[in-house]
Formats: C-alpha cells, structure tokens, sequence
C-alpha cells in the first residue's frame, strides 16, 4: 500500500546549477553529497525541502521543455521574493497561465536542464472550489 511520496530525483548533468536553485530558491537543506563515493549509477546529492526528500544525480539532461513539473506550496506574500530569487540567478521564467480568479498565483521556471519547477501559493481545495463555482455559474 501506498504509504505517501518517498522522494523526487532529478537527473541533472552539472550538480552545482541545480544545488543553487534548490538551496537558493527552494530554500533546500543539503543534508548528503556523495562525493567521490558513488552509490549509486552516478555522484548524487540529497536535500530536505520541508520533509520532501529531494535526490539530484549527475547523468544526460531532458531533451526537450514540456508542461510536466514539479509544484512548491509558497504563500503568496513570498511570491514577489521568489520571483527576484529566480531572477537572480537567470533562470528562463515561463509566462503564468490563464487563471480564473481565486486559483493561487504561478511561478513557472525552467532549470538548466529542462526541469520546469511552479512555485504555486494556492492549494487543491480552493482550486475545486473555485472550479465547482465556475460550473454552478454555467448551469
């Protein structure tokens, strides 16, 4: 049975990029590097975002950008400071999406790898709430 989500690895090809963008955006805690021992296939480093256990591990990066992603809980008086954080480190933001009012704000940004991250401040019940709005003002 499914007990919760374990972890989240990223395969990146230069782990230095991608520690600054979890330790410096995230607000990530390394707590393992590998070093020049390896594990396991390739040096790897671990980060604690929140409880979320996040691996990044040296190997080929994603091809090409999509729409898949990984989204961050963020409240939405840090949104403007997550913003200038990612511009600080020159990070290709994505526009935001349409949205219907009362959804949460969206920040969209890609790492060098082709990982695109969203730093999103509202939550799954408002998001359905706002939506079964919607519905009942098309009925």
């Amino acid at each position: 049975m499914i007990e919760g989500l374990s972890h989240m690895t990223f395969i990146v090809r230069d782990l230095e990029p991608m520690t600054k963008i979890l330790t410096e955006v995230l607000e990530a805690r390394e707590v393992y590097s590998s070093g020049d021992d390896t594990f396991s296939v390739s040096p790897e480093k671990f980060f604690l975002i929140g409880d979320l256990w996040v691996a990044i591990m040296e190997g080929e990066p994603l091809p090409s950008r999509s729409y898949n992603h990984v989204a961050f809980k963020i409240d939405d008086a840090d949104f403007d400071k997550c913003v200038a954080r990612v511009k600080d480190l020159g990070l290709d933001m994505r526009p935001p999406r349409p949205r219907v009012e009362g959804e949460g704000r969206s920040l969209y940004f890609y790492d060098r790898d082709n990982h695109m991250f969203e730093l999103h401040t509202g939550t799954l019940a408002e998001r359905l709430a706002r939506y079964a709005q919607g519905r009942e003002a098309a009925e």
